[in-house]
């Protein structure tokens, strides 16, 4: 049961889906019939919500916008349903928290237990990605939660300092004999893509880029990396927490006397008028 509009719905399922074909078919309508309705609802609200691209439809900034309310609306409603006195319904309710690997696994997942076992009808999707575009999804709407950096906050955010992430350069086992110098010098950096700028902010902290080369290699699983890190393939920088398990498995050593560069992330989300129990007991919860 949904307490939103037949338009609203229609719109979630394009969002969600991406196609109008898609979308008929997991609402129960055919794709006229939910074309009809999304040309009634922008009509109504005077702007386009959807633009048509070879990835299928991508949301406008008034999409996004009209779909951070939507599920701000479903948030509430499933709290009103459950409530309402003699309805005999338990509503089921969908989150999405992103967040890097490493404090995914270190942090947000075991500090969000708690709020699962006390709202065994909220869903949480744990979204470990290590692009840095999770900001881009927040505004999207394709997440509830973000765990960015400072600089990725917009204004019309709501955001939460959380408790510095230690970052240390991590090399292969293989090199324990090396200098720093040399590793820095002959072997190559392994980031996630071309946008992680982690390591070279360390390197640059420590006043040793100028010693690295240009070229890089990728990968986008923090699991992955470590694996090639410690095949000797190259060098990186890993969360602390993250690294040790590998370090105590003598797979990896850390690098330049496991010296640490702090980086603050925080907790960003869009503000809910009401926002709901379980909402506000994430926002406490995650730290």
């Amino acid at each position: 049961m949904s307490l939103l509009s037949p338009q609203l719905q229609a719109f979630v399922a394009i969002a969600k889906h991406k196609t109008v074909h898609a979308a008929a078919h997991e609402i129960h309508l055919t794709q006229t019939a939910v074309t009809q309705r999304i040309r009634s609802l922008e009509k109504n609200l005077r702007t386009t919500l959807f633009i048509r691209t070879r990835r299928g439809m991508v949301l406008t900034n008034a999409g996004k916008a009209l779909l951070r309310y939507c599920q701000a609306a479903k948030e509430l409603e499933g709290e009103a349903l459950a409530s309402i006195q003699g309805a005999g319904i338990e509503t089921e309710i969908e989150l999405t928290i992103t967040a890097s690997t490493s404090i995914m696994r270190t942090r947000i997942i075991p500090e969000c237990l708690p709020i699962i076992k006390q709202f065994p009808n909220l869903l949480i999707n744990f979204n470990a990605n290590d692009i840095d575009n999770k900001h881009q999804l927040l505004r999207a709407g394709q997440c509830d939660f973000a765990i960015i950096e400072e600089q990725h906050i917009a204004q019309e955010m709501q955001s939460k300092k959380l408790a510095a992430e230690k970052y240390v350069l991590v090399g292969s086992q293989r090199w324990r004999r090396r200098k720093l110098t040399d590793i820095i010098k002959n072997e190559r950096i392994i980031d996630f893509d071309p946008s992680d700028q982690a390591t070279y902010n360390y390197l640059k902290h420590f006043d040793l880029f100028k010693l690295a080369k240009p070229s890089r290699y990728f990968i986008n699983r923090t699991e992955n990396l470590a694996l090639l890190v410690a095949e000797g393939i190259g060098y990186t920088t890993l969360a602390k927490e993250f690294a040790q398990p590998y370090i105590d498995n003598q797979q990896l050593i850390f690098l330049n006397k496991a010296r640490t560069f702090n980086i603050t992330p925080y907790l960003a989300w869009y503000s809910r008028p009401e926002p709901p129990k379980f909402f506000s007991a994430i926002i406490k919860a995650i730290c």
